[in-house]
């Protein structure tokens, strides 16, 4: 009898599917830049494709943006989208582009719970192309956020003098 129900037990467990839990991969928003894999391959650099196409994070300290300081407009590497203005860049000392905010209606967000907790994550609103990620840790005397964003996901375009 024990044995019926150890087995009974555990085939209810192994039975038990929760995945109302996990995002599905499959299902795909919708955006008004769609391309198929192969044209994205084909537009980005193998780095920008890990980034903005896998969800990928740069190493920190490695993008030449994280210490720009020119004025001028960051705007997504894929599809030229303009995502962040330089006068709400700041140094976070991450070793990555930090904003404190968006250029609103421009950046889409959504939660990841990939590294085991929950994140919110940054998108492009026109391409879908992931940017990184926005925490409640930056500047106190403006918005408290910082947008961490991967400088490989990012153009900047100089303000014109």
């Amino acid at each position: 009898m024990k044995k019926i129900m150890f087995l009974f037990t555990l085939s209810l467990l192994f039975s038990c599917n929760s995945s109302a839990q996990k995002k599905d991969k499959q299902e795909k928003e919708t955006f008004p830049v769609t391309k198929t894999e192969a044209e994205w391959k084909e537009q980005l650099t193998d780095k920008q494709y890990y980034v903005l196409r896998e969800a990928g994070t740069e190493r920190p300290f490695s993008s030449p943006l994280n210490k720009n300081y020119e004025e001028g407009v960051y705007h997504c590497a894929a599809c030229d989208t303009p995502l962040f203005e330089s006068e709400h860049k700041f140094d976070s000392g991450t070793g990555w582009p930090s904003f404190d905010r968006e250029i609103e209606g421009n950046v889409a967000f959504s939660t990841d719970y990939d590294i085991g907790y929950a994140r919110t994550e940054e998108h492009c609103a026109t391409c879908g192309g992931h940017l990184g990620h926005v925490f409640n840790d930056g500047p106190k005397e403006t918005t408290g956020k910082r947008h961490c964003i991967n400088g490989v996901a990012l153009k900047f375009v100089p303000a014109e003098e």
